[in-house]
This record gives structure tokens, C-alpha cells and sequence, in this order.
């Protein structure tokens, strides 16, 4: 402890020697640490932000949807149309091993009335585990069972826009009569206001979801495209995120030998995987952080010259000092460790006050309500720790050129220093 305190003296007393040398050094250094710690943070913050805005969707999922061919295959032309349908959604269940979860949906538009208004909504057909896939929310009752689904029972699920559409401001509408194309249907459950940024069919709350059984009979697509099963799009999650290109090579492979089309036919499906889009834009996020760390370790280096330069000045000043101190028998090892140790203490200080700072301006930014895109600066430990590594390393190498020439004085030469 007291050589602890000594040190932290002669450390004072050296930056109130060459005041404004020393805070431009002391913030060259704060800011070079504030930047990385920041810059770190913003990156997380906009990847969080991204990863909150897909959860709007829902998370690790892949849609497919039908394309047109461009290769001829199986004796088939080039340019066929490719309708999906529900068999591909048992196929990919029975086969498809790296897939965890599948779910069919059908999209259909639909005329509804209540008791107090009418409108024209958006529908979708879709399977009892449907919002295991997607978020759906549930802010009144429930979403369907299975029996239902499978039933082909008269139940709707409505968005709240729908809800305030058809009912107002009336506070719980959960078994309600609706009627939808004139066929009478209970409500079971409206969906809970959420954030979408993200969308293939519009807008969930401005949706009616009803069981895939009900809606093929009562709302099936136009005469034209109707055919037994017909879907709009197929959703599935990969069962590991690690394997996720590996499942959609499977899909793709199964849905293609019912098709009669080559599985390296890069448009006879549409695939929208989320998961590769949402590695893509980390990627981007990263390769920005890392860019703009740099500058701030550039920051962070020019700050290390002048710690270098106040240690420089402080060992020509206290010459004398060193050779006195050797004369009285401090060793070399002893001289280089006490101006190795002072540089150091100088720099980590800096580097203390510009993590506080950013630390600061991270906790502030908590108290203000931010958008799910942006949800603030998390200052997360790895980039502390990669900061500080970076500070150490030029701490030391800053520190080092002068405490080596301290340490190299004899003390004839510096009790000789007229300074």
C-alpha cells in the first residue's frame, strides 16, 4: 500500500506539472476508450434491434413459397408454374429430419360482419401450432386447438385492428359472434397489440386467422387456382441454427421430387430464410463496428504517444533523482518497474474516466423509452475487456521507451544533470 500510494503522488504530481499536456493526453486516452466501448455498444445495440424486429415475424423461421421453373426436369418444361400444397407440408415433416417444426397456410380475403360493424379483412388459413412458428400474441382468450383445426371448426382469432374495426372500444369481445362470407363463426381470441416491421402477407393485426381445415372449405381460393390442398406458402424452423442451409437444401429436395423440378432450380421456389438474412445484416453490423473501432483504437494509439511524451519529460526532469536513487543502491529492475508502473497508472486512469463516461451515456440512454429497432448502447463485458486489453498493450509499450532510458541512467551521468 505504500508504494501503491507513492506512486499514485509522483503520478499527481507529474500531471500538475504540464497541466494542459496532461488532460489533452488524459483525454486523448478517455475518448480513444469511450469510442471503442460505444461504438462496440451501438453495434450490439443494432443487431439486438434487428434481432427484436424479426421476433415481430418470429424467430429462426423460413417461408417458401412457390416460383416458376427455369430448368426443364423430369420431362417436364421449363416456366412451369409451382403451386405448393399440403401434401409438401407432410412430406417435409416426414422427411425432412432437420426441420423441427412445419405449418401450412393458406391467404384468403374475407367479407366480415358484427352486430355493430362491418369490413373486409385479410385471412389466413393456417394450422392449431401455427403461432409456435410465428408471434401471435394473444391479448383475449386463446388461439385454436388442434380439434378445431382439425375439426374444420367455425373459430376466428382476429387482429386488434380488426377487433377495433368491427366492435370499437368494447373491452372483451372473446365469444362474439362473427360473421365471415355469411357463415357464422365464434371468436376465440384477439391478438395483443405488437410491433411488425417485417411482413410477407400484411399486416397481423389487421388479420383474421382461422383453422386451414375451416378456411379451405369456406373461403378456398379462386375456381382457376383451386386445386385439393392448395397452399399460399409453407413455414418451417431448422431444428439447429448451425444446419439451418443443411435443412433448406432438404426441403428444397423433397418439395422438388413431388414437383417434378431439379432441386438446383433457384427459382421454382421463393425461399425468404430469415435466419440467413439475419446473418447477413450481422455481418454488416460487425464489419461497421470493427471499422469504426479501429478509428477509435487510433484515437486510443495517439493518446499512448502522449503518454509516452509526459514520460518522457518527467524522466528528463527528475534526473538527478534517478541517479540519487541509484546511488543509494535502487536497482535497474526497480527504476524501470516504478516509471513502467506510472505511465501505466496514468493511462488506466484515462481509460477508467472514458469507460465511465460511456457507461454513463449506456445507463441514461435506459431511462429514455427507445424503439425496438434501437433498444439503446448495451456496454456488454467482452467489449470492456477487449477495450482494456487494447489500453494495456499500449500502455506498456508507451511506458516502456521511457521507464528503459530511466533505467538505463548511471548515476554519475544523471547526479551530473544540470537541469
Amino acid at each position: 500500500m505504500t508504494y501503491l500510494a507513492e506512486l499514485l503522488r509522483q503520478v499527481a504530481g507529474s500531471l500538475l506539472r504540464n497541466k494542459l499536456r496532461s488532460f489533452l493526453t488524459m483525454a486523448g486516452i478517455a475518448w480513444g476508450i469511450t469510442s471503442i466501448v460505444l461504438i462496440a455498444a451501438m453495434g450490439d445495440g443494432f443487431k439486438e434491434g434487428q434481432h427484436n424486429n424479426m421476433k415481430g415475424l418470429g424467430e429462426n423461421l423460413v417461408i417458401v413459397f412457390g416460383g416458376r421453373t427455369e430448368l426443364q426436369a423430369g420431362g417436364e418444361r421449363a416456366g412451369r408454374r409451382i403451386r405448393l400444397n399440403y401434401a409438401d407440408v407432410e412430406n417435409i415433416r416426414r422427411e425432412c429430419y432437420l426441420v423441427t417444426l412445419a405449418a401450412a397456410e393458406l391467404e384468403g380475403n374475407v367479407k366480415a360482419t358484427s352486430p355493430f360493424n362491418s369490413g373486409a379483412f385479410d385471412t389466413s388459413g393456417v394450422e392449431a401450432h401455427f403461432n409456435q412458428l410465428r408471434t401471435i400474441p394473444i391479448a383475449e382468450g386463446r388461439f385454436f386447438t388442434e380439434k378445431e383445426e382439425k375439426g374444420g371448426e367455425r373459430v376466428a382469432v382476429i387482429g386488434i385492428e380488426v377487433k377495433k374495426q368491427l366492435f370499437g372500444t368494447r373491452p372483451n369481445v372473446n365469444g362474439q359472434k362473427l360473421s365471415l362470407n355469411g357463415f357464422p363463426y365464434r371468436i376465440v381470441g384477439v391478438m395483443a397489440d405488437k410491433q411488425q416491421n417485417s411482413s410477407y402477407s400484411g399486416r397481423d393485426e389487421k388479420k383474421i386467422f382461422l383453422p386451414y381445415t375451416t378456411m379451405t372449405r369456406d373461403v378456398p381460393p379462386p375456381a382457376k387456382y383451386y386445386t385439393p390442398g392448395l397452399l399460399d406458402e409453407i413455414l418451417y424452423r431448422p431444428k439447429s441454427l448451425a444446419e439451418f442451409e443443411a435443412a433448406q437444401k432438404q426441403v428444397k429436395t423433397v418439395i422438388a421430387r413431388a414437383h417434378q423440378f431439379s432441386p438446383q432450380d433457384k427459382s421454382a421456389l421463393n425461399i425468404w430464410d430469415t435466419i440467413e438474412n439475419q446473418k447477413q445484416v450481422d455481418g454488416i453490423f460487425d464489419s461497421m463496428t470493427v471499422f469504426l473501432a479501429f478509428i477509435g483504437l487510433v484515437t486510443l494509439s495517439l493518446g499512448g504517444v502522449g503518454v509516452m511524451n509526459i514520460m518522457l519529460v518527467t524522466v528528463s526532469e527528475r534526473t538527478r533523482e534517478i541517479g540519487l536513487r541509484k546511488a543509494l543502491g535502487a536497482t535497474r529492475g526497480r527504476i524501470l518497474l516504478d516509471f513502467l508502473a506510472e505511465g501505466c497508472v496514468l493511462a488506466f486512469t484515462s481509460g477508467a474516466v472514458g469507460w465511465s463516461v460511456a457507461f454513463g451515456l449506456s445507463s441514461a440512454l435506459k431511462l429514455v423509452e427507445m424503439p425496438e429497432q434501437f433498444p439503446g448502447l448495451p456496454v456488454k463485458p467482452e467489449a470492456s475487456v477487449i477495450a482494456f486489453a487494447f489500453l494495456t498493450l499500449i500502455a506498456v509499450i508507451s511506458s516502456l521507451i521511457p521507464a528503459w532510458k530511466a533505467a538505463s541512467l548511471t548515476p554519475v551521468e544523471a547526479l551530473r544533470d544540470e537541469r
